[in-house]
């Protein structure tokens, strides 16, 4: 009995750990508090050179995912995530210090510095919790990444008020590295020492019985080589890049585009709508994917995605903040869908760095989506409509996306038999 409750409580430790973790690299989703002030400040107004900071912390974090996860699988999950922290902390403590005379530093350190720290947490996290809750893996991947979207929510006003206290806009963004830079070594040390793998097969004592009638469900663990041989693989990581294009562009310039529309009083609030219903979107989207599967909620997701994206132009006032919402309801489930996808085709035991590899899609999109974002903001100024040819091509990607998950489903089938 104690022996029970002691594994209960250690998935349970492990879950709130996850969680925690999460949110604090959440911070990460609000770049565009600082894209304004960084470009004008350190980039000469290119809002494409400062927005290339974000979408390489992006890439570089799949690097740290593949990295951290083969690490993991070695020693511990606790190690990595230690590690992680570690070098995510000590990427934004640098980053406090770069200046115009090296702009490029910023790159390195929030950049790379901070996209190998996310890494080494991020995905390393997400598997543990899912091996504790291996039968219910969509409603504990949205929980813990919708934790990472609801970060944004949190702290968006904490993030704007140290901007304001150390001298605004262009002026308080480094010290605001600084301070955050001590919140993620806090965190991530502390919830380290609550995550731990399960016993090797593990399988909670009221999981529920697979449902009478369904097919049984073909259980591979797949090698990383082996995964890199598999046509699923590339159709898989493909639609990661294509998906997550839309997303990442409104969360880049939620705040700019806010602002060109003539909300500069109020503009925070797209920042809060994407963060706020980009947790939303992957808490839910991950319930319903155990329902109805993980390929056919990507595929409405993606439909959604091009579908408003066409919008972006035409929302007036304060229906930006609605378009946003939606924009970030829609790429909160791609988000919390492609881990629980992954693990499905996969399996569990190698998911750490498994899903590293499969991140190498997100990575390619989103330095891909910053580049054509920001190339659009350069000549937009103040007429927004100038930007609406990004989010035309990030509509288009989400269709391709579409057929490529279709033609993942379809040899799914034919390995199924039915």
């Amino acid at each position: 009995m104690d022996k029970k409750q002691d594994v209960n409580s250690n998935r349970f430790c492990a879950l709130l750990a996850a969680i925690a973790i999460q949110l604090t690299l959440g911070i990460a989703y609000i770049w565009s508090v600082f894209q304004t002030g960084i470009a004008n400040s350190l980039f000469n107004g290119d809002n494409a050179a400062a927005g290339l900071t974000f979408s390489l912390l992006l890439a570089t974090l799949t690097i740290g995912s593949v990295i951290g996860g083969k690490i993991a699988v070695k020693y511990s999950t606790r190690i990595v995530v230690f590690i992680g922290g570690i070098i995510l902390g000590i990427g934004f403590f640098l980053a406090s210090f770069v200046t115009a005379n090296n702009p490029w530093l910023l790159w390195l350190t929030y950049g790379a510095m901070g996209g190998i720290g996310m890494g080494f947490t991020y995905s390393t996290t997400i598997a543990c919790a899912q091996k504790w809750y291996p039968h219910k893996k969509g409603l504990v991947t949205g929980i813990i990444v919708s934790a990472l979207g609801f970060g944004g929510v949190v702290f968006t006003p904490i993030i704007e008020r140290l901007i304001i206290t150390f001298g605004g806009q262009s002026t308080g963004e480094p010290k605001t590295f600084m301070v955050l830079s001590f919140i993620f070594l806090a965190v991530c040390s502390v919830g380290s020492l609550f995550l731990r793998n399960p016993p090797e097969g593990y399988m909670p004592a009221n999981a529920a019985p697979a449902t009478a009638g369904k097919p049984a469900k073909i259980i591979v663990d797949y090698s990383p080589s082996q995964m890199l041989k598999s046509i699923k693989f590339y159709l898989l990581t493909g639609s990661f890049m294509l998906a997550c294009m839309g997303g990442l562009m409104m969360i880049g310039f939620a705040k700019p585009i806010a602002v060109a529309k003539g909300l500069e009083t109020t503009a925070t609030i797209g920042v809060l709508a994407i963060s706020m219903f980009n947790s939303i979107g992957r808490l839910v989207w991950g319930m319903v994917s155990d329902k109805i599967g993980r390929k056919n909620t990507i595929i409405i997701l993606l439909a959604g995605t091009a579908i408003i994206s066409l919008f972006v132009n035409s929302a007036a006032g304060y229906w930006i903040y609605g378009l946003i919402a939606l924009i970030g309801f829609f790429y909160g489930g791609l988000l919390s869908n492609f881990p629980s996808l992954t693990a499905d085709l996969f399996g569990a035991k190698h998911m750490s760095t498994n899903y590293g590899i499969v991140l190498l899609g997100f990575g390619a999109g989103a330095v891909i989506s910053s580049q054509i974002a920001g190339y659009f903001k350069n000549y937009a100024s103040a007429d927004i409509d100038l930007m609406f040819p990004a989010f035309v091509i990030a509509s288009c990607c989400a269709i391709v996306g579409i057929g490529l998950i279709t033609a993942l489903k379809i040899i799914r089938k034919r390995e199924r038999g039915f």
